[in-house]
């Protein structure tokens, strides 16, 4: 026994030994990197040209690990501080960009261009190229406006003409497998009920959704109007021949001149004084501290980026990533920011369809304790600010939203979807057990009793009211007219600001501009961003990876690859908007393009 205790101790004591030798290697390495990086400085050129791709969607924002496999994905907000930062970047001569095949929202068109536009103004030039813009829908198209060219491959197609949506109804379905929807919403124009209870458009839904498509199509061909010079009658007969060839979107003036992509490159590069090519990606990572960690004046950037969900995102270890808006997560990180005697205001990205009331409700509850301590706070809607994503910039100093922004949908969704009698069709027996009058309230396999309905409607009722109730308190706006613009309706932000629910119009940067003035900074005052929540160090990850194996490490990265494939997200996002037999703050089924 004492033999094999000191085999034991001996075998501790040698991966102790190897744990500390790897340790110590690693703190070398990065010692000799920041050596390096001190002599080299950001190894950037001295003479270049970025080169920007948006041929693919683009995530709004995306609060990523310090330390994870693959590259964090670019995002829509740090292209927008990239391009800030170019601006002022003697280095950089202009942008060479490569667009068409993403099927851009308009709103997050607006969000880019408007960036595109202040990196013009600095003097410099942007240069954008499409083999193709293959979507009806028009924010491709609109990304590549401000641009001081527009070039496409010749007899390559120009599609972009107008707005449009379409959604998927089950009830059809349901009635003929024997499935029983019950979901209860508030109020007409919350639709993410009627994916499950209705067999198409309801005529409260097909209003909102017309007005929203109408709102993107008139936003969308002004702002190409302004910036292409041109008349915006013309503008709209342009886009209504399309699909189109390039060379007759040439002579209507949508864009400037036939090549191919090498040819527009060079054109670039040449413009640049033979500048060289330097992907944005590589210079946001070279430069990205500027923005996060200079010495101007400090103002906390929260990026809140997807569905609401309760608790926390689960950022231990290597592998973790966050794509949800956790309560847990957030209300802590604005806690962070409340106590930062630093920080002189909270700027709020918000990208969000909505999800849990309580975690949304915890997140607004701890953005009322910073107002009160004194942070103002603003919020910057991305994309998509509806449901869950209105009711967390409810009590905001300033909500800033793009046009196209989709944003409101005031209401509340509850309910779920009984499956057992599906089963029964399919010969499949069920049977459930429960003590309790309504341990079983949320089985899938039986509908709600007469009396379980009631209860559920009573708490659609009760967190609608609140819902209305905190909008009206956070807007200064008197509860009728609330009610009114309410109903659970969907918005463009145009439409928002002349209802009261929107301040302003306009991008991340004037969103920043308004968070000087409300900590009363200088309205020309260098800004640095302190980005909560707080990214664990790569250290303080490899700690907590220590109580795992191997083999779950492996496992671990294997989920995160099945999670991250197409078939693995059509699968999450399914799952993820299947109501769950309690009251949600959820928008769904709206249009991307």
């Amino acid at each position: 026994m004492i033999g094999f205790l000191r085999w034991a101790r001996g075998i501790s004591l040698g991966v102790l030994n190897s744990v500390a030798k790897f340790v110590v290697l690693l703190v070398m390495i990065a010692a000799v990197f920041a050596i390096i990086g001190v002599v080299r400085g950001d190894g950037l050129p001295s003479n270049m040209v970025l080169t920007l791709d948006l041929r693919n969607s683009l995530p709004d924002s995306f609060a990523a690990p310090a330390f994870a496999l693959g590259k964090k994905p670019l995002t829509v907000v740090d292209t927008v501080l990239a391009l800030d930062r170019a601006g002022r970047d003697s280095r950089v001569k202009g942008v060479f960009m490569k667009v068409g095949g993403a099927e851009m929202p308009v709103p997050q068109a607006e969000e880019l261009a408007e960036a595109l536009k202040r990196f013009r103004a600095t003097g410099k030039f942007v240069i954008a190229y499409s083999q193709g813009f293959f979507s009806t829908g028009l924010g491709d198209y609109l990304v590549a406006t401000p641009a001081n060219e527009i070039w496409m491959q010749p007899k390559a197609v120009f599609s972009a003409s107008g707005a449009a949506a379409g959604s998927i109804f089950f009830r059809g379905l349901f009635d003929k497998i024997d499935a029983v929807p019950q979901i209860a919403k508030r109020a007409d124009y919350k639709s993410a009920a009627d994916t499950y209870m209705e067999k198409g458009y309801t005529p409260a839904d097909r209003e909102q959704m017309t007005a929203l498509l109408q709102s993107w199509y008139d936003s969308a061909s002004t702002a190409t109007a302004a910036a292409r010079k041109l008349d915006p009658a013309k503008v709209l007969a342009a886009l209504d021949k399309s699909p189109q060839f390039a060379a007759d979107a040439k002579s209507a003036g949508l864009i400037d001149v036939l090549g191919y992509d090498d040819q527009a490159e060079r054109s670039a590069r040449e413009k640049g004084n033979d500048a060289e090519s330097v992907p944005m990606r590589e210079y946001i990572e070279a430069t990205e501290d500027e923005s996060r960690y200079g010495d101007g004046q400090k103002i906390a950037l929260i990026e809140a980026s997807g569905e609401i969900v309760d608790g926390t995102a689960g950022g231990d270890g290597l592998f973790a990533s966050n794509t949800v808006i956790a309560g847990d997560d957030f209300a802590d990180a604005i806690r962070q920011a409340t106590d930062d005697k630093r920080i002189k205001a909270i700027l709020l990205r918000v990208d969000s369809p909505g999800g849990s009331v309580t975690a949304s409700d915890q997140i607004l509850h701890a953005l009322k304790e910073a107002q009160s301590a004194g942070k103002p706070v603003i919020v910057s809607m991305g994309t998509l600010a509806a449901s869950g994503g209105y009711y967390i910039s409810a009590s905001a100093d300033r909500i800033i939203a793009q046009p196209g922004t989709i944003t409101g949908s005031i209401g509340v969704l509850t309910g779920k979807v009984s499956f057992g009698k599906s089963l029964e069709k399919l010969g499949i027996g069920t049977d459930e057990l429960g003590i309790g009058k309504n341990a079983l309230f949320n089985s899938t396999f039986t509908p709600f009793t007469e009396e379980q309905w009631q209860n559920l409607n009573h708490q659609a009722d009760v967190i609608y009211a609140d819902f209305t109730q905190k909008v009206a308190a956070g807007r200064r706006l008197p509860i009728e007219k609330v009610r009114e613009i309410a109903k659970g309706r969907v918005w463009s932000g145009a439409d928002a600001k002349s209802r009261g629910l929107v301040d302003d119009l306009g991008g991340f940067w004037t969103a920043v501009d308004a968070a000087k003035k409300a900590a009363k900074l200088d309205a020309g005052a260098h800004v640095t961003f302190v980005q909560y929540p707080r990214h664990r160090g790569f250290f303080e990850n490899l700690d907590r990876m220590f109580g795992d194996t191997a083999a779950g490490a492996q496992a671990l990265q294997t989920m995160e690859t099945l999670a991250n494939s197409p078939i693995g997200r059509a699968l999450s996002e399914a799952v993820s908007e299947t109501p769950r037999g309690r009251v949600e703050l959820r928008a769904t089924g709206l249009p991307v393009n």
